[in-house]
């Protein structure tokens, strides 16, 4: 074999060290070119998608917009709510930390657990809620602290608060965490400690109240922990919302009904305006806005006087002889009876096998229209009743606004119930009787309406020329709230005048509420009691104390009206007596009394 001279060797590697050279060269070029393309070609694709991996985008929770009364006084706002913090990975151990923790704050076994549960569930470096609702003199104690409380976070927050506590819960509502399906699909509800109206104003008002979440971009690192805050835009706080509501008559209104199941609605007759609605008992909304305990939860739903019911919105109650002016109405104007008929009351009336009785069991001999007003005469009604039949009561009912709802801007409205043939041959699947007809007549059997539609017959009955309309919202934000139009009445004057001289005389010697008159030399008011007995599950009627349901609806001054006042007990267990004139006419009598001192209404002269 031929040996290769050093001349072939040479070439060969020159020849190969070119190659290897052009290669390289190649290869150089092609990064060089993919780099130029990235850099600048494609730079600011790459640039944006380099932001938005180390930029990350959070919402801040809007703050709810305040509720006031009609004079400004504050009935639902935000205030401090001192809370703390822990940031597990921050921790050396977890439950030694909220040991030396417990020192100082007070962490149930119960609440450690759940603590844990939730550490375990999510990320180290996402804070968990450890205690809330701190006193300052705690929350300072936990900053002095901080050095010896690894991985704890004192944080300040806003919480729904209601200076006025039990006094208006069922009108302005409370918050709640929100649920259901809508949370997925609104990332506003799924932050932290987010609380959205439950009840009253609060939820009816809800989009109002809640605001416009702000942002903040903030700049994490590749396990998306937070390194600093980059830039904020704040949202919008939500619109403030005030309320036709009087604080000072409310609050006297409320002590009036003392502890028993009541409620009471006081509205200006001019502009319809309500100036106190009260459901008693009550219940404090501040229990909900931190969560409330079940132990607490079982008392109000074990109350039979049922807390939670908005009587004077959602209480449906036999209206009993206040529902007499409406039957008294519908008679006048059918002409089946006029103002100086007598009909003879011996304490009862037979109709078939049937014997209806009158509440005064030796009756009240011959009684002409005002006078059966007055004295509440129940066979007087019977009788009239008969005469003009129940479609055209139903007719009257409604044009005075029972069997209806109104545009206040709050849920949770009932409407009654105004019987007619068609209902009770849908409902029961049989014919009306005339028997249904006379025991409608006094308000009983199937009729049934709330406070504030006996509030608002009342308003319209003293107005007479218009169909006055409740309202509850004076504004949200700068917008003037919910104010209905009021439509003519179109009922004769001197009908009207007749069941107001009536109500008058409820007040006057031999009326229903005479004891219960306003005694100032010129002060007079006008109304009519109110007393519906309670039928058991076996169809009959409850006997003896704490078995009816006692009412009062009328106006003041009564010569000329500006405020209609209702107000109604159910099973009062005042005293022995439990009619209206004993009962609800007294705190009738009272809260007028009020009003004329607290709006400086001069005596008629």
């Amino acid at each position: 074999m031929a040996f290769e001279s050093e001349n072939d060797r040479y070439r060969r590697f020159t020849r190969r060290s070119f190659l290897l050279a052009s290669a390289q060269g190649l290869l150089v070029t092609g990064l060089l070119g993919r780099l130029y393309y990235l850099g600048v070609v494609e730079s600011s694709q790459y640039k944006t998608m380099a932001e938005d991996n180390r930029l990350s985008l959070r919402l801040i929770a809007p703050v709810r917009g305040k509720i006031f009364d009609r004079h400004g006084n504050p009935l639902a706002i935000n205030q401090k709510d001192f809370q703390v913090h822990l940031i597990p990975e921050a921790a050396h151990d977890v439950k030694t930390t909220l040991s030396a923790l417990g020192k100082i704050v007070n962490v149930s076994d119960q609440e450690i657990e759940n603590i844990l549960k939730k550490i375990s569930r999510q990320p180290g470096f996402v804070p968990v809620k450890v205690a809330e609702n701190l006193s300052w003199k705690t929350f300072s104690r936990v900053n002095v602290e901080m050095p010896n409380l690894p991985g704890i976070q004192p944080v300040e927050d806003k919480i729904r608060f209601y200076p006025e506590g039990a006094m208006t819960p069922h009108m302005i509502g409370y918050v709640g965490a929100p649920n259901g399906d809508g949370v997925r699909r609104d990332p506003v509800l799924q932050l932290p400690g987010f609380k959205i109206g439950v009840t009253g104003f609060e939820e009816s008002l809800d989009d109002n109240l809640r605001g416009i979440a702000g942002t903040s971009r903030v700049e994490v690192n590749a396990y998306g922990r937070v390194v600093r805050e980059v830039s904020r835009q704040e949202g919008r706080e939500g619109d403030s919302v005030t309320l036709t509501i009087d604080l000072d008559l409310q609050r006297y209104a409320a002590e009036r009904l003392g502890d028993e199941s009541a409620a009471a609605v006081v509205m200006d007759i001019h502009s319809g305006d309500v100036l106190a609605a009260v459901s008693i008992p009550s219940l404090n909304p501040n229990d909900f806005s931190f969560g409330i305990s079940q132990k607490k939860m079982d008392e109000l739903n074990n109350n039979p006087k049922k807390p939670f019911v908005n009587k004077f919105l959602s209480g449906q109650y036999p209206p009993g002889s206040t529902f007499k002016m409406v039957v008294a109405l519908a008679a006048l104007k059918a002409g089946v009876i006029d103002e100086k008929e007598k009909i003879p009351c011996t304490g009862k009336i037979e109709l078939g096998d049937s014997t209806f009785h009158c509440w005064k069991e030796e009756g009240h001999g011959r009684l002409a229209l005002v006078n059966a007003i007055a004295r509440s005469c129940d066979v007087y009604f019977y009788e009239i009743a008969g005469r003009v039949g129940i479609d055209k009561i139903a007719e009257m009912a409604h044009r005075l606004g029972l069997g209806e709802t109104y545009e206040i801007g709050l849920n949770g409205q009932a409407e009654g119930l105004i019987p007619t043939r068609d209902w009770k041959w849908a409902y029961y699947g049989t014919s009306w009787q005339k028997g249904d007809t006379l025991i409608s007549g006094i308000g009983q059997g199937a009729v049934l309406a709330t406070p504030l539609q006996l509030a608002v017959m009342t308003a319209r009955l003293a107005h007479g020329a218009e169909a006055v309309n409740p309202r509850l919202i004076y504004s949200i934000g700068n917008e003037s709230g919910y104010r209905s139009r009021f439509e003519p009445l179109n009922l004769n004057r001197k009908h009207l005048r007749l069941i107001r001289e009536g109500m008058e005389k409820v007040h006057q010697e031999g009326g229903t509420a005479y004891l219960s008159r306003l005694l100032g030399k010129g002060m007079s008011m006008a109304g009519k009691t109110g007393t519906s007995q309670i039928a058991g599950n076996n169809g009959k009627y409850e006997i003896g104390e704490g078995s009816t349901i006692t009412s009062f609806v009328g106006y003041a001054p009564a010569l000329e009206p500006k405020f209609v006042m209702l107000v109604k007990f159910d099973r009062p267990r005042i005293g022995k007596e439990t009619w209206g004139s004993t009962t609800a006419a007294i705190s009738f009598r009272r809260i007028a009394e009020f009003l004329m001192d607290y709006y400086n209404i001069q005596p008629s002269t």
